[in-house]
């Protein structure tokens, strides 16, 4: 019966319980740049490149990570992250670089979805 209960609970679990955390998405993707500083990317942990992004806030960091800004593709250049993982990605950093940020929430998210289509409009 135990093993039923912990079958049923795994496959009953939401959608963004199975999502990557900030960090794994730091790690399989933007560590690749965010890394090294590569192409001008702020190098993760440095509170001086990223103060003043901190300070920008998560309204503006979210949406450019979701569609991209200079040399840094969308999503980071990998398609597969959902809207999720991309903003607990851009948390992870900017909490890295001295920012208190928490968990995103589903409003949050939606919102940061919003901001960068209409970006894309324009």
């Amino acid at each position: 019966m135990r093993f039923f209960a912990l079958l049923l609970a795994t496959v009953c679990l939401p959608a963004a319980a199975q999502e990557k955390s900030g960090a794994e998405v730091y790690e399989t993707t933007c560590s690749q740049c965010h890394g090294n500083g590569k192409d001008g990317a702020p190098v993760f942990g440095n509170r001086k490149q990223w103060g003043k992004l901190v300070r920008e806030g998560l309204n503006d960091l979210v949406p450019t990570a979701l569609i991209g800004i200079r040399k840094m593709p969308a999503r980071g250049g990998n398609p597969a992250l959902s809207d999720g993982e991309v903003a607990r990605a851009v948390i992870h950093m900017a909490n890295a670089g001295g920012g208190q940020f928490p968990e995103p929430t589903p409003a949050d998210i939606n919102r940061w979805r919003q901001k960068a289509d209409q970006r894309l409009r324009k």
